[in-house]
């Protein structure tokens, strides 16, 4: 019986070395082909080793159907993708690759040791055991005349001629670190329809005045409940030298961004005593206080004390101090306007990309045969909490099938 040669063997190019590229390499490696994958950075996974820095959150238990409803307005089309990928689905994957998991008392899920090192480690070891190459610094920059890929490398330039291709160059958020969505220009100028890059997961800028700034910037908030167009979230934030970041914060930011997108005034509202009702925090204020300053009243009745009171001296009104009830209001709906978002730079994650309707059911680009794209490149947005990793991977997963497919169907 004849032995399959290498060179019958088709050749996929993966672009991008994020989790959705290397998700996508490894399902292809895993359907028999061969996989070049392309990074222009020394190295694969740069944004998924920091954003485990602090505890790598790879996905979140709660039950399916509150979990794709995390995906807003992408969720019908985003749906059948994390139900074949789904939250468990990752658990299992990275067991796979010797890395245990466990859940948080959040619902979040991490690996045992916290860290993204160990698995990413194990994961690229894999797959150049599988057979993957993988071609670092190498920049893609679009197509030269023959309408090969074409790559700018330490080399001088590459031009590659694969039987399909999976894109996955990711947002424009933390671009030292390789996703500056250059690929934008270069799609756009082949009439890929794509939404404008927004800032997704990010900070917000707050007018705050030099006194509070220069006491309270880097100082948390908690706990405390933030809300926003009726829907509130117990959560933290950080004061910033120029306004404010964090978990909490991050919950709103897609609403926020919208709103302030349509030019419309934009304020979080806090409950700065979530475990206090209205009414007994209106009975606690209402107390003599006989010669105890209001900061001394307000630590030892409600609570308040440090950045929580200077949040309410940066927005109240001197007279309300001595209203019991009016305080009280405040404590519990403290509006907080906001200015703008942070820089897409500095955010988490981004929304918008590549518009959904370009794609077909498969990911592949409806009007580019053989180009199939996954990731934070398409126009989809998520809250942090392991529901953006869990997307990618699945994303990944899904073009890099997709793909294996086409290149089957369409091989000479």
């Amino acid at each position: 019986m004849a032995q399959t040669q290498t060179h019958d063997i088709p050749l996929i190019a993966v672009i991008g070395g994020g989790p959705a590229g290397l998700m996508a390499a490894e399902t292809l490696l895993n359907a028999g082909l061969r996989v070049a994958l392309y990074e222009r950075m020394p190295s694969v996974g740069r944004k998924f080793l920091m954003a485990g820095k602090s505890g790598l959150n790879l996905t979140h238990s709660e039950v399916q159907a509150s979990f794709v409803a995390r995906y807003g307005e992408a969720m019908p089309w985003l749906r059948p993708i994390l139900e074949s990928f789904g939250p468990q689905a990752v658990r299992d994957w990275a067991g796979g690759l010797g890395v245990d998991t466990f859940i948080g008392s959040s619902g979040r899920v991490f690996p045992t040791e916290m860290k993204a090192a160990p698995l990413l480690r194990a994961w690229v070891r894999r797959l150049r055991g599988q057979g993957a190459v993988f071609h670092m610094r190498h920049r893609w920059t679009g197509w030269d005349s023959a309408g090969a890929l074409l790559f700018e490398t330490p080399a001088g330039e590459l031009s590659v001629r694969p039987a399909a291709t999976v894109l996955a160059l990711g947002g424009g958020s933390w671009p030292q670190l390789g996703s500056d969505a250059a690929w934008m220009d270069i799609l756009a100028g082949k009439g890929v329809p794509c939404a404008a890059l927004r800032p997704s997961n990010c900070g917000f800028d707050i007018a705050w005045s030099e006194h509070f700034r220069s006491r309270f910037a880097g100082h948390p908030v908690k706990p405390v409940s933030l809300g926003f167009e009726g829907r509130s979230l117990r959560g933290e934030f950080v004061i910033t030298e120029t306004g404010i970041e964090g978990s909490g914060v991050y919950a709103h930011s897609a609403a926020l961004v919208a709103t302030l997108d349509r030019g419309e005034p934009a304020a979080l509202t806090l409950d700065l005593a979530p475990d206090t009702s209205l009414d007994r925090l209106t009975e606690q204020l209402r107390r003599p206080r006989g010669s105890q300053s209001m900061s001394n009243h307000l630590r030892k009745v409600a609570g308040i004390e440090g950045v929580k009171a200077g949040l309410l001296r940066e927005y109240l009104p001197a007279e309300a101090w001595a209203a019991p009830d009016e305080l009280a209001r405040a404590i519990k709906a403290l509006s907080l306007p906001v200015q703008a978002p942070r820089p897409i730079a500095e955010a988490i994650s981004t929304s918008g990309g590549i518009s959904q309707p370009a794609l077909a059911e498969t990911l592949m680009l409806k009007d580019m045969a053989g180009y199939f794209c996954a990731g934070e490149m398409l126009d989809w947005d998520a809250p942090t909490g392991g529901y953006l990793l869990t997307a990618c991977l699945a994303l990944g997963k899904a073009a890099g099938q997709a793909a294996a497919d086409w290149a089957a169907a369409n091989r000479e």
